[in-house]
């Protein structure tokens, strides 16, 4: 039990170093330069793709380093994420999404922004969940016909 625990420590310990490494040596060196090329109404949609991209590589790291519990070693650091960010997934306000829950059960105008928040937090979350499903290795398709 306790190698089970030290290895999943390693692994979200791992996956902190590369969600701050691709975040300040890449996405943010990323997104001054192209600022400019895209404009301003396109770098949300740039800062979401890029965001994206880093959980999932996250998510492969985290995966890959805790070898049997990848799922829920993925869960431990969404539910790390989900309350300390650190800022470095700005799409990513769990708290925000509660209250702006309550909000839109008093007035329904906060609903467009309830549904845009949430599709961006299922959004974020899932790319860290299919890069932890990519890190496992494929299984050998099993042939139904013996030969």
């Amino acid at each position: 039990m306790r190698h089970r625990l030290l290895i999943s420590a390693r692994s979200i310990l791992l996956g902190w170093t590369t969600l701050f490494a691709i975040t300040y040596l890449v996405e943010r060196p990323l997104l001054l330069r192209t600022a400019p090329l895209l404009g301003g109404s396109w770098l949300p949609t740039a800062q979401l793709a890029f965001e994206c991209v880093a959980l999932a590589a996250t998510g492969w790291v985290v995966g890959r380093w805790s070898h049997l519990d990848a799922i829920r070693a993925v869960f431990v650091f969404a539910a790390m994420l989900a309350v300390w960010d650190f800022g470095l997934v700005p799409g990513i306000d769990v708290p925000w999404l509660f209250r702006l829950i309550v909000d839109s059960l008093g007035n329904a105008r906060y609903l467009g922004a309830l549904v845009t928040a949430a599709v961006t937090h299922a959004l974020l979350f899932g790319s860290l969940f299919v890069g932890a499903r990519l890190s496992r290795p494929s299984q050998a398709p099993v042939s139904l016909v013996s030969g």
